[in-house]
């Protein structure tokens, strides 16, 4: 059984969710501010985690990076704070999906669902990436290059890992965007896509000014091209 844990202040939310997620075959635990929240995550395993950003005594945002510091666990936000710029924030610092209320529970349980697929599949490919002087370690959730660890955030890391894992093959943004984060494009778009191309180009390439690895595909998306 898939263990959640619900971060949440609203009452009525957590009633109906609660409802649903057991419905689903989850269970699930509530903790209603970031103390219950740490104190939950300090005692027990989870398989995925929906915050809320604004609650009693801080952020959602704060217990995210917190649990990023050791942990890659599926991360959803469930909150009303549609800002561009706080959605961007909470993909950024780790999360892997930002859901804005009022959202329809179908949804979200197909949202949770891919995500623990997808940390299923993680678990379950080859334990090692290696290639251009780039290694992934999976079980770890760390990538090294020629030796040096790579200080990367969520999103690098998983686009990095699935550049690796299709190799010389083009991806276009609609594949990438899709694989990442199973939307449908209306908060994350070629822009920002761009933004953390050029970040992950950043760390991993010797000239990110003239990538030999991470490749742009003119009209077509982006590729890893294996040189050594």
């Amino acid at each position: 059984m898939n263990r959640i844990l619900l971060l949440e202040d609203d009452s009525s939310l957590v009633n109906g969710l609660s409802f649903a997620f057991t419905k689903e075959g989850y269970e699930a635990d509530i903790a209603r501010c970031v103390k219950e929240a740490e104190d939950f995550w300090s005692g027990g395993t989870y398989d995925l985690l929906i915050l809320d950003v604004s609650l009693p005594d801080g952020s959602g945002f704060d217990f995210c990076r917190k649990v990023r510091l050791g942990s890659k666990v599926p991360i959803i936000f469930l909150t009303a704070s549609d800002e561009e710029t706080n959605v961007i924030m909470g993909l950024d610092i780790g999360a892997d999906d930002y859901i804005t209320k009022p959202f329809k529970l179908g949804i979200l349980i197909s949202r949770i669902n891919a995500l623990l697929r997808r940390a299923k599949d993680f678990e379950v490919s080859a334990a090692e990436l290696q290639s251009n002087g780039i290694k992934v370690l999976l079980l770890q959730g760390q990538a090294y290059k020629n030796g040096k660890l790579l200080e990367l955030t969520t999103v690098e890391y998983r686009l990095l890992c699935l550049f690796m894992q299709n190799p010389n093959t083009v991806l276009s943004k609609e594949q990438i965007l899709n694989k990442l984060w199973d939307c449908d494009g209306n908060y994350i778009d070629g822009n920002t896509l761009t933004v953390y191309m050029r970040r992950l180009r950043i760390k991993v390439e010797d000239n990110p000014s003239e990538p030999q690895m991470l490749l742009t595909v003119r009209r077509m998306g982006y590729k890893w091209n294996i040189i050594c």
